[in-house]
């Protein structure tokens, strides 16, 4: 018995399969593109996602010994917030705007000020964000009229591929919870948000727990991949809270931080709770309970920016060589500090605007020092969330790091100094899409709950101490970089105008 994960991301989809004891015993990831057709927007197109995807599954099964009919369940997760928008043939109305993009500003300001923050954090447990789904679609409203009155279907990323899989419309309340029209404490739809979005219930998918089936592989799909017709798609999770299963990071006490395309600090909770101040995101979690979190916008992708966009022209191996360059520069990057805003920032500055800033440069400061600067700098950003979850009074006991940034020795101890709490790497490297397939299984039966099979599946394989002497000096580092962004706040708005 087998179970496949697909994890659509950013830049790629994630397929992975995993037998009954857990283990991974193929993978396969498909790249597709990213376009920016303005400064700050970021849009897809659907159909590169589902070419991708159908793809992957068939070269999956036709290049290993793994059988189409051993697959008997699959799980899904994803990129969260973007806009997908199907006409009553289904067709894909216009490009999917995605998470990070940054148009919605108007949007947002209209949400949070005259239908007013407390009243969207009353409906939905969290106040309006760029990134968020709801922005978006009052966007399309206001600028794409005849688009809008053609909604027949409102889908997720990964839900557009479950459509396409199975011919159902669904999505689960982890993904969902991030879309700004859950009522997240209730885990169903919010009519009060919905009135406010002018839509009607029936644009928006059924709503399921993350490991509840939606439907059964469609016959022209098991044709094409070679998948049963048999095989069943289970509800899946937004790739923060599938990402969080993957780690097991499903009970209160411990941390997850993930160092991907943008950076999560993530924390389990067996209650719903609300940041009176929605600094942090309040979401349905994917084991049926909740978590509170906290997201950067550009995390290891300021390291890709600073390998692709600045250092293109090294050659070799241009990541390894900058790294080990950066384990030169002593702690603290001899003065540099770099803030992570390269596409705006969401927690704790809710801010479009924001920009990426090297501060402190001088007639000594080397290249080595400005790539220490930006993962020091990143981890500076996760800790913004870290510090507002210690004011909350979450009970921190461990971190789990996982993402293309916890690769790096350095990094992690970067980051275990920044934090001064032990880092922790488990035994699955698959992220999101190891956490899509564990839902499968307990899906299908293999496991009784979430919780179970994360217990039985994951295992801590390292861990990095904090130097005390690091954490020290760190402290008095991360004092100025708390300082810039304040200080920095109108002149990040005046450049915007500018541009």
């Amino acid at each position: 018995m087998n179970f496949l994960g697909i994890d659509l991301g950013t830049s790629s989809v994630k397929i992975v399969v995993m037998n009954e004891n857990g283990q991974v015993v193929s993978s396969i990831s498909k790249d597709y593109d990213v376009n920016y057709p303005k400064i700050g927007w970021a849009e897809q197109n659907p159909e590169d996602w589902w070419t991708a995807t159908r793809e992957g599954i068939k070269e999956l099964i036709n290049s290993s010994e793994i059988k189409g009919e051993s697959i008997k369940g699959i799980g899904l997760s994803g990129q969260m917030h973007g806009l997908v928008l199907l006409d009553k043939e289904n067709n894909v109305l216009r490009p999917a705007i995605l998470w990070c993009d940054q148009r919605t500003q108007e949007e947002c300001d209209y949400l949070n000020k005259e239908v007013g923050q407390d009243k969207v954090s009353q409906f939905t447990g969290n106040m309006a964000l760029a990134g968020f789904t709801a922005p978006k679609l009052l966007w399309v409203r206001k600028h794409e009229e005849e688009i809008f009155n053609k909604i027949e279907h409102i889908l997720l990323p990964k839900d557009y591929i479950r459509f396409k899989l199975t011919g159902s419309y669904a999505t689960d309340v982890s993904d969902a919870s991030g879309m700004l029209m859950l009522d997240v404490k209730n885990r169903e739809w919010s009519k009060e948000m919905l009135e406010v979005l002018g839509i009607s219930e029936k644009v928006l998918p059924k709503v399921y727990e993350s490991w509840e089936v939606t439907g059964k592989v469609l016959k022209e799909v098991s044709e094409y991949t070679g998948l049963s017709e048999e095989t069943v798609v289970v509800a899946g999770g937004g790739d923060n809270a599938a990402g969080a299963v993957g780690t097991g990071t499903v009970e209160e006490g411990i941390l997850s931080v993930s160092l991907g395309t943008s950076g999560v600090v993530f924390a389990s909770s067996d209650r719903y709770e609300v940041d009176e101040k929605n600094r942090l995101h309040s979401f349905c979690h994917a084991n049926g309970k909740w978590h509170q979190m906290g997201v950067m916008l550009s995390a290891a992708s300021c390291l890709k920016w600073w390998v692709e966009n600045i250092n293109k022209d090294i050659e070799g191996d241009v990541f390894d060589k900058l790294l080990e360059e950066a384990n030169s520069s002593p702690i603290g990057a001899n003065g540099v500090v770099f803030l992570p805003y390269l596409m705006g920032e969401r927690t704790p500055y809710s801010d479009p605007d924001a920009k990426g800033v090297f501060f402190g440069l001088n007639i000594t400061s080397a290249r080595e020092d400005m790539t220490r600067a930006i993962l020091e700098g990143v981890c500076f950003g996760l800790r913004d969330s870290l510090e507002i979850l210690k004011s909350l009074n979450v009970d921190i006991k461990e971190v789990r790091v996982s993402g293309g940034g916890a690769k790096s020795p350095l990094w992690r101890q970067i980051l275990a100094d920044i934090f001064g709490v032990t880092v922790k790497v488990i035994n699955s490297k698959e992220g999101p899409a190891y956490g899509a397939a564990i839902l499968a299984a307990v899906g299908c039966g293999a496991f009784n709950s979430v919780d179970e099979a994360c217990k039985k599946l994951i295992k801590v394989t390292d861990s990095t101490e904090p130097n005390p002497k690091n954490v020290e000096v760190y402290n008095k580092v991360y004092n100025v970089y708390k300082g810039l962004y304040p200080a920095l706040k109108e002149s990040f708005k005046k450049i915007s105008n500018i541009q």
